[in-house]
């Protein structure tokens, strides 16, 4: 009897299930008109989804002659915005859409837009060098030009006079600063600060070291999550802690089968966690940093970790703000004008100043100081921790750097380079984790607000059809981040722009390995959120503390019937382990946690049909008639965020 009520049960959910599979359908039928639309526009602009016109437009713009600062500024937030896409198209597309081959096509795409400029920013550079003059400042008689979009901020210096009046040269407008060691003060020198507010370093890390990109991850497993091949071994591996996938992309076509993708998600996930751990080990001792000291601990078999040798793990750090790109360059020959001619000696290409110098006889040379002003679009709930890039290593390091002063309240960082290089800056990926405490509850007709708290704000998501939107973070009564708040996005897009701003609350796939966590089982988590966001038309889901106290296959939390977005919430706690849900007796101010069952309550197959004992008929018709978007949306951002194991 209670096998043919669980069969009966489970062929009920599963015909809400296909709600995810409408949601799937949905995005496919998106991805193929987004490609008719632009087909139509005819604006001329290339189609990140076509190769060969992402490679045309490179090409061109390459040979393009033009170096005015303007216009390299003007091209490169087209630039910037055709990377977004192909970023978004490798995100959002399942791995049933797109070959390995075709994802490999992108990227290289993405990464020669990017290299492309970077270089353009150097020939405008170069330009405006030769006509330094053009920019004297009228008190020093140095050049001082500062350039500003919503993407760059671009600061140049060149030393003219040969006499520097104030050893503390700071950019009007921009409020960065450096101050040079004295034995360049009389040499052809130019100094250029270049603040790119989007990061194209930290990739190369990723691409280098043949590790997955954030937004990429998983494919493999979503692969073989769409086959929906599930043997029954694989249950007992479902126990195992979970590797959520933590974009957008990772949760497409994997909820055609809603059964497989629990049975068959930590098994290929568990796996690919192994094989990152194994490479960052492999990472822990690259041969660039080797000295005989290390090599003999090497002999004898010590592990020698990335932070002993200051190379940053960019799984464990966050970098926030951007890249300050902080150059010395030779100043190239100045135009002249004589006769009616303007000439000008044509050198080949930008040409760094070499410091410290190679033959210097002072085995440390004086150190060159830098002062950053913070961007206001960013939050740094800490002091940040200052990195330099190393590019013969592809990689952020810490060593190098010293003096660091930071000023919270002024928004601005001082420290001292030994040598000249890009430098970022750092916020631990896990500050906000483990959060104390989340709920999510319905505000309206197909739209609900996740609220997530952490040890320094607290993050509201508000949820409509398929987008979601920041409401706010708020921080001792302050509210951060008014550039995004109030803004419709897809989850991918939001999850994206929050963490650049400095507000991570997105696990990894390997975040366990540096934050606790409350572990749970796969099949548990996976099958509460999906139940979660199907019922979240009309009920309301809540943190508990007795989550913690639960087993790992276990996971608990408060539910309450929520019909109007002002009405009183009668929380009632409910136990999950993704086969059998039931009612609990305690309450959240019991003394001790118990598995006893409310009384006149029973088991039963399902979270749905174990608040379906207790809802209203209304409550129970709202959650038919909810959209599949919207519930779409809700399970991608409790996946994306995982309160049940990072609570």
């Amino acid at each position: 009897q209670d096998q043919e009520r669980r069969e009966a049960e489970l062929a009920e959910l599963s015909s809400l299930e296909h709600k995810f599979v409408s949601a799937e359908q949905w995005k496919t039928d998106s991805r193929a008109n987004a490609k008719w639309e632009h087909y139509l526009r005819c604006d001329g602009s290339p189609d990140p989804a076509v190769v060969q016109e992402v490679n045309t437009f490179i090409s061109l713009w390459r040979d393009e002659p033009d170096k005015d600062i303007q216009l390299v500024m003007e091209k490169g937030e087209e630039v910037l915005n055709l990377i977004e896409k192909l970023q978004f198209l490798l995100l959002d597309t399942p791995p049933s859409e797109m070959s390995e081959k075709a994802a490999l096509q992108y990227q290289e795409c993405i990464l020669g837009l990017q290299i492309l400029l970077h270089q353009k920013y150097s020939g405008a550079t170069e330009e405006l060098l030769k006509n330094a003059n053009m920019y004297r400042d009228s008190a020093s008689g140095n050049m001082q030009a500062v350039m500003k979009d919503k993407n760059v901020t671009f600061c140049l210096w060149a030393n003219l006079t040969k006499h520097m009046r104030t050893e503390t040269q700071m950019f009007r407008g921009a409020e960065h600063g450096f101050e040079l060691p004295r034995s360049l003060e009389s040499d052809s020198v130019a100094v250029r600060i270049l603040h790119t507010h989007y990061d194209h370093l930290s990739p190369l890390w990723l691409w280098c070291h043949s590790l997955p990109e954030p937004q990429s991850s998983g494919n493999k497993d979503l692969t073989q999550l769409a086959n929906g091949k599930v043997e029954e071994s694989e249950e007992k591996k479902a126990r195992e802690e979970p590797s959520m996938p933590a974009e957008e992309g990772k949760c497409s076509e994997g909820r055609k089968s809603v059964l497989s993708f629990k049975e068959n998600s930590t098994a290929e996930i568990k796996e690919s966690e192994e094989e990152t751990e194994k490479k960052s080990e492999a990472l822990a001792m690259p041969s660039e940093v080797q000295d005989p000291a290390m090599l003999e601990e090497m002999k004898e078999e010590e592990v020698v970790t990335a932070a002993e040798i200051c190379i940053v793990d960019l799984q464990q750090f966050l970098p926030v703000g951007g890249v300050y790109h902080i150059d010395a360059l030779q100043l190239p020959p100045q135009v002249k004008t004589v006769k009616g001619w303007t000439m000008v000696k044509v050198l080949d290409g930008l040409k760094a100043y070499p410091y410290p110098p190679g033959e210097a006889e002072d085995a440390t040379p004086p150190p060159i100081q830098i002062t950053l002003k913070l961007p206001d679009h960013v939050v740094y709930f800490v002091a940040p921790v200052v990195a330099r890039w190393d590019p013969v290593g592809q990689q952020w390091r810490t060593d190098g750097i010293r003096n660091v002063v930071y000023e919270s309240q002024e928004r601005r960082i001082t420290f001292q380079l030994g040598t000249f290089s890009a430098v970022t800056l750092l916020q631990d990926a896990h500050l906000h984790m483990p959060y104390q405490a989340w709920e999510l509850r319905p505000t309206g007709v197909d739209e609900a607000l996740l609220a997530v708290t952490t040890g320094f704000a607290t993050i509201q998501i508000q949820m409509k059809d398929n987008q979601c939107m920041l409401s706010s973070v708020a921080m001792e009564e302050e509210d951060l981040l008014s550039h995004i708040t109030g803004k419709w996005l897809s989850p991918g897009v939001l999850r994206a722009a929050l963490k650049k701003a400095g507000v991570n609350i997105f696990p990894g796939e390997v975040s366990h390995n540096y934050v606790s966590v409350n572990k749970k089982a796969a099949l548990a988590e996976l099958g509460a959120y999906q139940q979660m966001a199907l019922l979240a038309p009309a009920f309301a889901f809540a943190w508990s503390k007795w989550n913690l106290e639960a087993s790992p296959e276990q996971v608990v939390f408060k539910v309450s019937e929520h019909l109007k977005p002002d009405s009183a919430q009668a929380w009632s706690l409910y136990l999950f382990d993704g086969q059998r849900a039931q009612k609990l007796k305690i309450t959240e101010s019991s003394e001790a946690f118990s598995e006893e069952l409310e009384e006149d309550s029973e088991f039963h197959s399902t979270l749905y049909h174990m608040l379906k004992d207790f809802a209203s008929k209304e409550a129970m018709e709202k959650v038919e008639r909810g959209s599949f978007l919207f519930i779409d949306v809700v399970y991608q951002l409790l996946l994306a965020t995982r309160v049940l194991t990072y609570s």
